[in-house]
């Protein structure tokens, strides 16, 4: 597996930076979706080249590599719960606070019209065009299932269920681990499930139940790599992976508006997953996403995430409805300029803070457990008296 200076496994950062480019061309599309001619727009999403505009698929690579790299530490021994929630939580919340504040603040310079968007798109159904301070305290808690203001933070919400089930995650991976192939296949069903009964935390928490197997199986997976029969097999598997991420698209014509289109959009979880271990064992896999334009997409991911929308919504109102190509041309960059700011200045300083609160929630840990440990002895000794 492919190391980075810091001790991290850079394809996963690689892929981590794919992903969130890819979320921000998937945006882009959206705005000039009611601009493109219908055919064009097939091409785009009923073809391969849909695995460059995979946005909510991309979200899903997202959840599976949350799922292993936030549960692998806890699996180490030494592990501190103590430590680990207020430093995930910090970490998390943060950057997610400074985004929608500048969101919020973008709203209330640019003026904002919903009328002036076409019917029905992403700029009209999916964009705040004003702010209240209840609008932003309800939104910055993560529990809302609706995001006008910053609309990608409706994953956040997932992500933060997530953290703090991870106990349970763990729990259930490793009483299962040995079965992990078929318990993989559950958390599918799982999430069609979920898809077809409209029930949302059915069809995203088991994703990230997807990559807590990897975790358990992390070693298991290395071996199995090895093998020279697999290490042929892998190039077609990434074949395999991409078909089933965008497996719903490629058969729209003909599974539009029945329960097949459900199923296979559940595959894309799988097709999720096994991106992710083709990105931990696959050379192929490494030579793309460890080289630097990956790599720096990877650091500033999470902050580009963040700050895209706002930026492309932003943009698209202040041009007008019909510059949405010069939106998007100027918004792209602008972007990933103001991800790599945004990186410098919030995320990092919120990844600094994480480590501080959790070195204190350890040593707050340690001494409530000294205290328990002098209690019991002064029991034990008044017993013996």
């Amino acid at each position: 597996m492919s190391q980075n200076g810091n001790g991290r496994i850079g394809s996963l950062d690689g892929l981590r930076g794919l992903a969130a480019g890819i979320v921000l061309i998937h945006h882009a599309s959206l705005i000039a979706e009611p601009w493109m001619d219908p055919a064009g727009w097939a091409l785009l999403t009923q073809s391969p080249l849909k695995l460059l505009l995979a946005g909510s698929e991309a979200v899903m690579v997202f959840f599976v590599l949350s799922g292993m790299v936030v549960a692998l530490p806890a699996l180490r021994p030494g592990f501190s719960w103590a430590r680990y929630y207020p430093a995930r939580l910090i970490r998390l919340y943060v950057p997610v606070i400074a985004a929608l504040g500048a969101a919020s603040l973008l709203v209330q310079l640019i003026p904002r019209d919903a009328s002036t968007m076409p019917e029905n798109s992403w700029m009209q159904d999916a964009q705040a065009t004003s702010v209240s301070a209840g609008d932003v305290l309800s939104q910055m808690t993560l529990l809302r299932p609706n995001y006008p203001i910053d609309n990608v933070l409706w994953s956040l919400r997932w992500e933060l269920f997530f953290s703090l089930l991870l106990p349970l995650y763990l729990w259930a991976a490793l009483r299962i681990r040995r079965f992990a192939i078929p318990a993989a296949v559950l958390a599918v069903i799982l999430m069609f499930v979920g898809r077809t009964t409209g029930e949302s935390a059915l069809a995203y928490l088991p994703v990230f139940l997807l990559g807590t197997l990897l975790a358990v199986r992390f070693a298991d997976l290395q071996a199995w790599a090895e093998r020279p029969r697999v290490r042929r097999a892998l190039p077609w598997l990434a074949g395999v992976a991409g078909t089933l991420l965008i497996a719903s698209w490629l058969a729209r014509p003909i599974t539009a508006g029945t329960i097949a289109a459900d199923v296979l959009w559940a595959l894309a979880g799988a097709g999720a997953a096994l991106l992710v271990v083709l990105a931990l064992v696959w050379p192929g896999a490494h030579r793309v996403l460890d080289a630097r334009p990956m790599q720096w997409l990877g650091r500033v991911s999470f902050s580009l995430y963040l700050v895209h929308a706002p930026i492309l919504a932003s943009l698209c109102y202040l041009l007008g409805a019909e510059q949405w190509w010069l939106a998007c041309l100027i918004g792209i960059p602008l972007s990933l300029v103001v991800a790599r700011v945004f990186h410098a200045l919030v995320e990092r300083q919120a990844q600094d803070l994480a480590r501080q609160a959790g070195t204190i929630g350890a040593a707050l840990a340690e001494r409530v457990q000294v205290r328990r440990v002098r209690a019991a002895r002064r029991v034990a000794l008044a017993r013996a008296q």
